[in-house]
């Protein structure tokens, strides 16, 4: 059992995030909406596999992160279709997709991870060194409106990249990004026209003169079915910051459901209007060494019982250290060891159903209870997180998965 885990489900509800981006929200277009589809729908797992295929992935992402460098160390509203990654050794960083396309007159078509935890923007593209993809490369010489970005620009200076410069003989910018897996992407940075088809009337929204990295020199573990990275950080490179947006969202469904994700780059003005039930709202935390996102939780309940634990045992440090992050490439939540094994006693004092101890290694830190077709419908304990100003009740679908290899799982 990996003792550093607990499992919460993607939890399908509007997740707004209202942040304080490099770049001030000056201007605003309408609020587009774009499709996220994960990388598991339609492909015929098992809701077992797909149980084990999610904590795989969530369990490198979390061995990368706590790995230096980082993933990372770095007003139009649109949205764009995001499809979750697929998993093979080489794919555990690649949770959900979007999907653009990049130049003029004919937009090439992309398709990235959408990273919470980083900033750049980039896509493959004059390839020396490249990972698979499932088409062409991205080829800036083939757009009208296709340009370099100067190294003199401040954004190739303060893009926070592992390493910029100036490129021998025309003075454009070259970059290198590393992240906490050792992946690495090396290229020059570009300004286009990116093209966002909405979702769900396809109605395409054109945005012109949008930073990126044409990344030349790309190793580490990357999907097959991506061509590079998304950052949705706060830094100024980021898509948000550069779609000078204050806000963005997105709403994840579960893993056994077929159909797509929204996201939006901007919030429209009803989308609070249609919520259904009570609206909370928490605070984002700032850490200055960081362009994650981070929240104050105080505290967890597991049913009847809070656990025994203070909000220090989650609170960031003051040398940028601890802290609760949101990611969107990890579909689990990791918790200290501690608190771990206080959520399992808490479960398992609770759930009146046997323990399955043959899958528990397998499932990266899952906690499954034996439990027959006619018993996956049984009462399981409430789990509620408590955040500053706010207490998610989380509904049973969030963290609560029947499979009949496995039972009940949380």
């Amino acid at each position: 059992m990996m003792k550093d885990m607990i499992a919460l489900q993607l939890l399908p509800c509007v997740l707004f995030l209202t942040v304080l981006l490099a770049m001030s929200a000056t201007s605003h277009a309408a609020a587009l909406r774009l499709d996220l589809t994960h990388v598991d729908s339609g492909r015929g797992f098992t809701k077992g596999e797909l149980l084990r295929r999610m904590a795989a992935r969530s369990r490198a992402r979390i061995d990368s992160r706590w790995s230096p460098p980082g993933r990372g160390a770095n007003a139009h509203a649109v949205t764009a279709p995001v499809a979750r990654g697929t998993v093979g050794k080489e794919d555990f960083n690649s949770e959900y997709l979007i999907h653009f396309s990049i130049g003029t007159p004919r937009p090439q078509r992309v398709a990235l991870t959408l990273d919470t935890g980083s900033d750049l923007v980039w896509t493959q593209c004059f390839c020396q060194v490249c990972f698979p993809q499932p088409f062409p490369e991205l080829d800036t010489s083939a757009s009208g409106t296709a340009r370099g970005v100067s190294c003199f620009d401040s954004l190739c200076a303060q893009g926070s990249f592992s390493l910029s410069g100036c490129a021998v003989g025309d003075n454009s910018c070259m970059y290198t990004d590393s992240y906490g897996d050792n992946s690495v992407t090396t290229g020059k940075l570009y300004e286009d026209t990116f093209t966002f088809q909405q979702a769900p009337n396809g109605k395409a929204a054109v945005v012109p003169n949008l930073r990126f990295g044409c990344g030349m020199f790309n190793t580490g573990i990357f999907g097959s079915n991506e061509s590079g990275i998304a950052g949705f950080g706060r830094g100024a490179l980021s898509l948000p910051s550069q779609l000078k947006v204050g806000k963005f969202s997105h709403c994840f469904t579960t893993i056994v459901e077929s159909r797509p994700s929204p996201a939006f780059l901007g919030t429209p003005d009803n989308l609070q209007a249609q919520a259904t039930g009570r609206l909370q709202s928490t605070p984002l935390v700032r850490n200055p060494e960081s362009n994650h996102y981070y929240l104050s939780l105080k505290g967890i309940t597991v049913g009847k019982t809070r656990l025994p634990f203070d909000a220090s045992a989650f609170a960031l440090k003051g040398d940028g250290s601890g802290g609760t992050i949101i990611d969107s490439g990890s579909a689990l939540t990791s918790v200290p060891e501690a608190v771990y094994r206080s959520l399992v006693e808490a479960f398992e004092s609770q759930v009146p159903l046997p323990v399955n101890k043959n899958n528990t290694d397998e499932h990266e830190g899952l906690l499954c209870f034996t439990a027959s077709p006619k018993k996956k419908e049984i009462a399981m304990p409430k789990l509620i997180l408590h955040l500053e100003g706010a207490d998610w009740d989380l509904p049973r679908e969030n963290y609560v998965l029947y499979t009949e290899e496995d039972g009940l799982c949380v």
